[in-house]
C-alpha cells in the first residue's frame, strides 16, 4: 500500500463516498448515472481525463456493484467499465445449466467458470492490499458459514489487514478477483465462493442476501465509527455520500394469490421482501441523518422526512439516485409521477426488471442515462467537495 493512499485516507479535509447497489446485470443502469457524474466532475473541475477514483476518497459496492466498484478503484474510466460491463454480462450470464449436466441436484443456474475467467483477465493476480487499488474500496459479501456480512477494505490500518494470528493471513492478502467473485455469489445463480483465510476456509455468498445490497449505510458506518479505521468527520460540508441503484419497480402482487401461496411460493418471494426492506431502511437512515436534495418519499405515513433531522445537525452530504423500470403513472390528483417515459414496450421492460438478461444491457444503460439526465444537477455536489478545496477539517 503506497504512502500516497495512506496519506489521502487519513488526511484532514472534505471526504467523499461513493456506494453502488447489488442487482445483476441491471448494474447497467449504475453505469448511466456514472457517466454523467463523471462528465460533470470533468467539466466542474477543468479536468478531461479525471477519473472517479480521483475524486471518490471510497468507493463500496456489493454484486455487480462490487465488480463496477472494483473496476472505478484500479483507475478505469466510466467509458472503459462500460465497454467492459458489456462485454462480461454476455459471457456469465451464457447458457444456464440443465440438471442433467451436473446431476440430480441442482445447485446453481450458471456455471461460474466465465465469470472466474473474466475476474482473472480484468483483475489479475492483484491482492486487496496492492498499490493498483488507487481509493479506498470496500467490497461486501455475507460469510456463509458464520451468517456474518463482510466489509472487505483495503485501508492499511483496518483490524484485519494485516494477519490476526500466526498461520492466518490478512484481507491485504486477498485476491480482488476473489473478493469481488465472493460479492456476486448470487444465491441459485452461482456457487458460493471459498475463500483461503489461512488455517481454514471461508464460504461467502453474494453480499445482497444482507442488509448492505445497497451499500450506502455500510459506507457511513465505515467512515465514522471507531472500531473501523477512516475516522472521518461528519458534517453537511465534510462528508459526501452519493448511493447509486440498479432500478426498481413498484411491487404489487395479488392479495388472494399471496394469501394461498405454497412453501415454494414463498421462498422464491421472502428474498425479494427483505432486500427491499433493506433498501428502504438504508434510504431511512440516511435520509434521517441528512438534508438530502434527492429525499424521497419512504411511506405515506413518514413522506421524506424533510422535517426530521436525528442529530443536532446534518452529519453528511447524501445523495440517492435510482431509475424505475416502468412508465410514469396519474397520481390520485390528477398529476403526473415525476418519472420520465421509457421509449420501451411493456414485454421489453417487463425483461428489464430480470437480472440476468444479458441482452438488455443496451437498453438499460439507457435507462440509466435518461434518469440521469432528468435526476443529477451540478448543484446536487456542493462546492465544499471540489478537489483541493479543503486544508482542513
Amino acid at each position: 500500500m503506497s504512502q500516497q493512499l495512506l496519506s489521502r485516507l487519513s488526511s484532514p479535509g472534505p471526504k467523499r463516498m461513493l456506494a453502488l447497489d447489488g442487482g445483476g446485470i441491471r448494474g447497467a443502469i449504475s453505469l448511466g448515472f456514472l457517466e454523467k457524474i463523471e462528465t460533470m466532475l470533468r467539466e466542474r473541475h477543468g479536468n478531461p481525463n479525471l477519473l472517479l477514483c480521483d475524486y471518490f476518497d471510497l468507493i463500496g459496492g456489493t454484486s455487480t456493484g462490487a465488480i463496477i466498484a472494483a473496476l472505478l478503484a484500479t483507475g478505469r474510466s466510466v467509458s472503459e467499465v462500460i465497454q467492459l460491463y458489456g462485454e462480461l454480462g454476455g459471457k456469465i450470464f451464457g447458457d444456464k445449466f440443465s440438471v442433467f449436466q451436473i446431476g440430480s441436484k441442482l445447485k446453481a443456474n450458471y456455471d461460474d467458470k466465465p465469470l472466474q475467467e473474466e475476474l482473472l483477465k480484468l483483475f489479475g493476480d492483484i491482492r486487496l492490499g496492492d498499490d493498483a487499488i488507487r481509493t479506498g474500496l470496500c467490497v461486501n459479501a455475507k460469510r456463509a458459514d458464520t451468517f456474518s456480512t463482510w466489509a472487505m477494505i483495503n485501508h492499511p490500518k483496518a483490524k484485519y489487514f494485516e494477519p490476526a494470528k500466526a498461520g492466518e493471513i490478512g484481507n491485504k492478502d486477498y485476491f480482488l478477483r476473489e473478493v469481488v467473485r465472493a460479492s456476486t455469489a448470487a444465491p441459485t445463480y452461482f456457487l458460493p465462493q471459498r475463500i483461503d483465510i489461512g488455517n481454514r476456509q471461508a464460504v461467502f455468498i453474494d453480499g445482497g442476501v444482507s442488509m448492505a445490497n445497497n451499500p450506502a449505510f455500510q459506507l457511513f458506518l465505515l467512515a465514522t465509527l471507531k472500531g473501523f479505521p477512516f475516522h472521518w468527520e461528519t458534517g453537511a460540508d465534510k462528508l459526501l455520500l452519493v448511493s447509486i441503484g440498479t432500478g426498481t419497480y413498484t411491487k404489487v402482487v395479488d392479495a388472494e394469490k399471496m394469501a394461498d401461496s405454497n412453501m415454494l411460493g414463498w421462498a422464491a418471494t421472502v428474498p425479494d421482501m427483505l432486500m427491499e426492506d433493506a433498501t428502504y431502511q438504508n434510504q431511512l437512515l440516511l435520509q434521517y441523518l441528512s438534508k438530502s436534495p434527492t429525499a424521497i418519499e419512504i411511506d405515506s405515513e413518514i413522506g421524506d422526512l424533510h422535517g426530521d433531522l436525528l442529530t443536532p445537525a446534518p452529519m453528511l452530504h447524501y445523495l440517492r439516485y435510482q431509475a424505475y423500470l416502468e412508465q410514469p403513472k396519474t397520481n390520485r390528483d390528477g398529476t403526473q409521477e415525476d418519472k420520465p417515459h421509457l421509449p420501451f414496450d411493456d414485454k421489453t421492460i417487463l425483461k428489464m426488471r430480470e437480472m440476468d438478461k444479458a441482452e438488455m444491457v443496451d437498453q438499460l444503460l439507457q435507462v440509466g442515462r435518461i434518469y440521469a439526465q432528468r435526476r443529477i444537477t451540478d448543484q446536487h455536489f456542493p462546492k465544499a467537495f471540489d478537489l483541493g478545496s479543503g486544508k482542513t477539517a
